[in-house]
């Protein structure tokens, strides 16, 4: 509980600086006095927010909850979670504000300063350590596959991240290197991490929330052994100033994801067959199933995008900014709020006190996840079109594309509301609970100093 409602409150301030980075681009005058807010630091200031405030802890917590569930066993040593969970938050809080005053080491998906990552590294230890501890103690012998997953991401991230940091930051590469590692770094974090978490949940709730087993075993496993020897190595575009290979390389592998994506399709597609009741009656579900969708098309993307082809028009582009919105938000958010809304009620045993904030939120974050995405992949053809036709001076293709920023600030408005509606509920919850608690405890104290009196 207190690693998703931190996640709730990152997930708002998420929100807030992303509103105010697509508005920049249309109104470059908003905020200009303040050099907090630029764009060069309010926009790294929000992916570092939404990465490590809100999907990391999403991440975490869903993961605790799933070890000890499977494993039938009670969590842990929590105490230390909880310690850990602070210690993560003052971290995030640490390099957010050192991003936001200028303090930052330029890298993408790493901006924040060198001061940070050892207090985030500390605190990840202080969850992970107590999470394999759970594992270890498990009463039920036989695995399950998203048990697979999770124990692969437990290991992955401390090691991407302290090599990424050591290499980058600490005992920095020298000349291109620097760009190799950054894109090994955000390949393995999106695709191994996020991706190992996220489809452990998919493979998790969604046999949970319909009442149907997994259909395949053997293809989940496919899927996991592919992705682990594949997934980490994309993510360099050509044209890079690399030796050739190394493009050539990424796009190979790249295009082999194909392979766990056929398989987690075909699993996907026939564990929600006859599932469309469920559907239309289960929120969580509805979550669940749209971020299993979008991890499908994200993928799909990817690969198209690797292509020299498609890569030629889309590179440098609002393409890349649509894929990335799709992953991070419609396939990672979606998985982990499907999670969320789930656990949440079954940790305190309380429902959601709004229905009705519950559907504004799925509905919003839908809505607005949609309207960025086909405005982004539009927008960035038509971009790349332009940019790569000489005839076109670039004075036009900036003004063009303020169409498509127009409609994509109309999507993050929907995925704002909707994540207010998720902070306001959760915020409703937690109060509801601390008073239900408060009760007895106040009678009791009220019952005892009459008693007193009375004497």
């Amino acid at each position: 509980m207190v690693l998703f409602a931190f996640a709730a409150v990152w997930l708002v301030a998420a929100s807030v600086f992303g509103l105010i980075t697509s508005l920049k681009f249309h109104a470059p005058n908003l905020l200009a006095a303040c050099p907090w807010f630029t764009y060069g630091r309010v926009q790294p200031a929000q992916l570092n927010a939404l990465v490590y405030g809100f999907a990391a802890q999403a991440a975490l917590g869903a993961a605790l909850w799933m070890i000890a569930r499977l494993g039938r066993t009670p969590l842990l040593q929590p105490g230390y979670i909880v310690l850990g969970a602070i210690l993560w938050n003052l971290g995030v809080k640490i390099g957010v504000f050192g991003i936001l005053i200028g303090d930052t080491t330029g890298y993408e998906w790493l901006e924040m300063p060198r001061y940070a990552s050892p207090i985030l590294f500390l605190a990840y230890s202080m969850i992970g350590i107590p999470a394999l501890l759970t594992f270890h103690h498990r009463r039920e012998p036989t695995l399950y596959v998203s048990q697979w997953f999770l124990l692969a991401a437990l290991f992955w991230f401390p090691w991407i991240y302290s090599t990424a940091n050591l290499l980058l930051v600490f005992f920095p590469v020298r000349g291109v290197l620097q760009a190799v590692v950054d894109w090994w770094f955000i390949g393995n974090l999106t695709t191994i991490w996020f991706g190992f978490i996220g489809l452990a949940a998919i493979f998790y709730f969604l046999p949970r929330l319909t009442g149907r087993p997994l259909h395949s075993n053997y293809l989940a496993l496919v899927a996991f052994w592919t992705l682990a020897l594949f997934g980490g190595w994309g993510g360099i575009h050509h044209g890079a100033p690399l030796p050739a290979w190394m493009p050539s390389l990424s796009t190979v592998f790249t295009v082999l994801t194909v392979v766990p994506l056929i398989a987690i399709a075909i699993n996907f597609k026939k564990t929600l067959a006859g599932a469309s009741a469920n559907l239309k009656e289960n929120l969580p579900l509805r979550f669940v199933a749209f971020g299993a969708v979008a991890y499908l098309l994200a993928g799909a993307l990817n690969i198209a995008d690797s292509l020299p082809q498609v890569n030629q028009v889309t590179r440098f582009t609002f393409f890349t900014s649509a894929r990335t919105q799709l992953f991070l938000y419609g396939f990672f958010g979606m998985t982990m709020l499907g999670a969320i809304y789930y656990i949440a009620p079954q940790l305190i045993q309380k429902d959601w006190p709004s229905g009705a904030l519950f559907r504004l939120h799925f509905r919003g974050a839908v809505f607005g996840i949609i309207v960025c995405l086909l405005s982004l992949l539009l927008g960035g053809v038509v971009q790349g079109m332009s940019l790569n036709n000489a005839n076109v001076p670039f004075a036009d293709v900036t003004k063009s594309s303020l169409h498509f920023l127009r409609m994509s600030t109309l999507g993050d408005l929907g995925i704002a509301i909707g994540n207010f509606a998720l902070a306001l509920n959760f915020g409703w919850l937690l109060v509801r609970c601390c008073r239900e608690c408060c009760v007895p405890i106040v009678a009791a104290a009220a019952k005892l100093e009459t008693a007193e009196v009375a004497r």
